[in-house]
């Protein structure tokens, strides 16, 4: 059975029973219809929220507190409700107040015709409900932004305390000048020939990294800007990209084979795919370190001539079935002590849910691990190419 969300109900507050009665009797068989006497009952109720409260109606002449002071308490307290104000007493005064200080949608005029109010109140439902939307849209790009700078944080975290590892070890090394030595020269010791150099070319290396990542998003703020050209990037210039930046280590570059089957543009956003990229670089590497024969493999292609994708494969250790099969939708880690946190296929899996694909990993123990990326069959792909390197 479909999800199906409660209807959103509309508060109708008059202290006459009869238009109270009247109201709920005229309309309850289009809209949800919950009354109240006066405002601190309305108040009440609200409190209570049985239901999405979507519209108030107020009536505007009520003993005990008038309905400005609902319509007040509804702006500080209910900002969301769509307010209307109902009132034989349209003086302009209440009028001005109503729209500037209560933020009425509009004044109804007692006695209340039946087709302006029904009209009413569809505007004003219809109102709420798009404005709900927005409000959810507004918020799932408030967590993903949050969550994709919170992975970004992440991801640069590594390669910033590598680079800031090696500075602190190479001024570890720095000799004081000895007395009556000349000026312009700094010394250094060294365990091994070459070994400070090493160090300021994998923290150089490392900062280039950083810097790519940064650069990539921000090139994504000024296309979000409105009026800015869509930028359109091809699956192999961004596998390219990928191998040109990416801080391998010493001879990991040497491992490295990447495969062009067939071309396509990618659909999203290019810093959140290049992430994605990124971390199945990483994770393949990082199980691989230590293998003579080590071996990963990334290929681009498109299935059926419609279905795009790029793949991952590795000779590595492979996973064990019990963390293959919450991998990618549980934050578990098979490299909790050298700190994982399992967060990086989670998020790869958000991300090509986000623009209609999704992310397959399957593995064998002993013999490797095989991470696809499958894209939305709408993707067009470009003429047939193929071709293996190593870079």
């Amino acid at each position: 059975m479909p999800f199906s969300e409660p209807p959103q109900a509309i508060l109708f507050v008059d202290d006459d029973p009869v238009s109270r009665k009247v109201f709920a009797g005229v309309f309850a068989s289009e809209f949800t219809i919950v009354t109240a006497a006066g405002t601190s009952e309305a108040l009440a109720v609200l409190a209570e929220a049985k239901h999405e409260y979507a519209v108030v109606v107020t009536d505007f002449r009520m003993p005990e507190r008038d309905g400005m002071k609902l319509l007040h308490a509804l702006q500080r307290d209910h900002r969301h409700v769509i307010r209307l104000l109902a009132t034989a007493y349209a003086e302009k005064d209440v009028a001005i107040a109503a729209v500037n200080q209560g933020k009425v949608l509009r004044i109804l005029e007692k006695p209340l015709a039946e087709e302006s109010t029904r009209e009413a109140l569809q505007e004003a439902m219809a109102l709420y409900r798009s404005q709900r939307q927005e409000r959810a849209t507004n918020e799932r790009r408030a967590a993903a932004l949050r969550e994709t700078l919170g992975f970004l944080a992440h991801e640069l975290n590594t390669p910033l305390a590598t680079v800031r590892g090696c500075v602190a070890s190479i001024a570890a090394r720095y000799l004081p000048p000895a007395p009556g030595e000349a000026p312009g020269v700094a010394r250094f010791t060294e365990h091994d020939a070459g070994e400070l150099m090493a160090a300021l070319e994998r923290a150089e290396r490392r900062a280039l990294y950083c810097q790519s990542l940064v650069s990539t998003f921000v090139q994504s703020a000024r296309d979000a800007f409105p009026g800015a050209m869509p930028q359109s990037v091809s699956a192999s210039s961004l596998v390219e990209a990928l191998l040109d930046e990416f801080p391998f280590e010493q001879d990991e570059r040497a491992t490295v084979l990447y495969r062009i089957t067939q071309d396509f543009q990618l659909p999203g956003r290019r810093d959140l795919l290049y992430l994605v990229l990124c971390t199945l670089t990483k994770n393949a590497l990082i199980a691989l370190r230590g293998r003579a024969d080590a071996r990963l493999v990334i290929e681009t292609g498109v299935e059926d001539g419609r279905r795009p994708w790029i793949q991952f494969a590795d000779n590595g250790p492979g996973i064990p079935p019990p963390v293959l099969a919450r991998l990618t939708r549980e934050p578990v880690t098979t490299r909790a002590d050298s700190g994982g946190n399992g967060m990086g296929l989670v998020f790869c899996r958000r991300v090509m849910e986000s623009i209609g694909g999704h992310i397959e990993v399957a593995s064998d123990l002993g013999s490797g691990t095989t991470v696809m990326l499958h894209f939305k069959p709408s993707v067009r792909g470009a003429e047939p190419t193929s071709g293996l390197g190593g870079h």
